[in-house]
């Protein structure tokens, strides 16, 4: 383990030239994180400013910081989840001066060791993939709460937890919700988790998916994705839901819904999607077949009951990478992969760097506003907020031109005629 006091911690600073590669490669396939990051180089509006960040270090998350870095920031890091960091990245950023604290296979105490120290910097901007980072400053650093001027939250369970937080009178700086973007949750949700997921689960796995009984918990942006993405490879979805309308449409996309009691003597494949704890538990296991793979892509390791499946007692052993074997005291053999955490992340290198781009842009726009707000001397109140429309269809504009597609434009006529109530047929 390579560390330097108040500087990084990360496994091997000899990585640095293999994550400046891959970080390379993710530069491009994000053409619009580099335009902005070109943009704003010389005029420096994070100048000044020091964001401590909690967000999976991956290639693309590499993009961000050094766009934030180029920006003026001060930048601190660290990683959302034990098993998401790529080493050699977090090596590299540490290897350029970024203060990054982050190595796969951390244990819960390091975990939040590593969240701490980037709170050294006296933070006034946070960013955010969990909210673990904002829940650490205000439960126990609540010292540093009125320094900051405001974060930003990646993340459906995050978002939803500092609502929650901010209705409670809880929320003590405000914050953006990247994730409600339509160019992150329609895109990175729906495309980058259902094509990550599937490659997680091949990866750790390497089994045919056409012809399995594949079952989803849960229809939202990133179940739908993952189910769309495994019936596009042959599988037979089965979904699993709470919400009617989500389980509506799941059988108009052609795929059953039934109860995860019914569910788990079906499945092959179990992919979790729900963000809530304790989907699949002890009477689920007890059913499931020989064989049943078990996996979860949502953001917390609580939607799969380890200690449920630990205590019916057997034995357990790691088959190949991210993926362990739990014998069954009647013989049938279970395979939970990635430990129950992030299977796209843990088993794979999480979402394509394409997807991403509208994602991070969304980030990078978010911390540039809560600057902005600041300088302008008009604080916001201490709640979520939502990304504006109109950065939503820049995004959006921009990343289509590099694709090379143009749109059509409405004529001043047309523009009179959707705003003319009076006319009829």
């Amino acid at each position: 383990m390579d560390f330097k006091e108040g500087q990084y911690k990360v496994r091997d600073l000899a990585l640095a030239d293999e994550g400046r590669r891959l970080i390379d490669w993710a530069e491009s396939r994000m053409p619009v994180m580099m335009a902005l990051r070109a943009k704003y180089r010389e005029t420096q509006p994070l100048k000044g400013y020091r964001i401590a960040g909690c967000l999976h270090v991956t290639k693309e998350t590499a993009v961000l910081v050094r766009a934030l870095r180029d920006a003026g920031a001060e930048v601190a890091w660290s990683g959302c989840n034990p098993l998401s960091t790529h080493d050699a990245v977090a090596a590299a950023l540490a290897d350029e001066g970024i203060k990054m604290y982050a190595w796969h296979g951390l244990n819960t105490e390091e975990f939040y060791w590593c969240i701490e120290q980037t709170l050294g910097i006296n933070p006034n901007l946070t960013l955010d993939d969990g909210a673990d980072l904002i829940f650490t400053v205000h439960n126990k650093f609540p010292d540093l709460v009125p320094g900051v001027i405001g974060g930003t939250e990646e993340t459906t369970t995050g978002v939803h937890r500092l609502r929650a937080m901010a209705a409670d009178g809880a929320l003590r700086y405000p914050v953006i919700a990247v994730n409600d973007a339509e160019t992150k949750w329609d895109f990175d949700n729906v495309y980058g988790t259902g094509q990550s997921t599937l490659d997680g689960i091949i990866r750790a796995t390497s089994v045919m998916l056409a012809g399995k009984n594949f079952v989803v918990a849960g229809f939202g942006h990133c179940g739908k994705g993952v189910a769309l993405r495994a019936k596009g490879m042959g599988a037979n979805v089965i979904v699993t839901e709470v919400k009617p309308t989500a389980a509506l449409k799941a059988t108009l996309e052609g795929m059953r819904v039934m109860e995860m009691d019914e569910a788990a003597a079906q499945g092959d494949i179990f992919v979790t999607a729900t963000g809530i704890k304790d989907v699949i538990v002890k009477r689920h296991f007890e059913s499931m077949k020989d064989g049943a793979i078990v996996c979860n892509t949502g953001h917390y390791d609580c939607e799969i009951n380890l200690g449920d499946l630990e205590s019916l007692g057997g034995t357990k052993r790691t088959i190949r990478d991210n993926n362990e074997e739990y014998t069954m005291p009647d013989g049938r053999r279970l395979y939970v992969l990635a430990q129950g955490r992030l299977v796209n992340l843990a088993a794979a290198e999480g979402h394509p760097s394409e997807v991403m781009d509208m994602s991070f842009a969304n980030q990078y726009m978010s911390q540039l506003r809560l600057a902005e707000m600041h300088k302008s001397g008009t604080p916001w109140e201490n709640k979520v907020y939502d990304i504006p429309a109109e950065q939503d269809q820049e995004i959006a504009m921009v990343k289509l031109r590099t694709m090379g597609i143009g749109l059509d434009v409405l004529t001043p006529e047309q523009i009179e005629y959707m705003d003319d109530y009076s006319a009829g047929t």
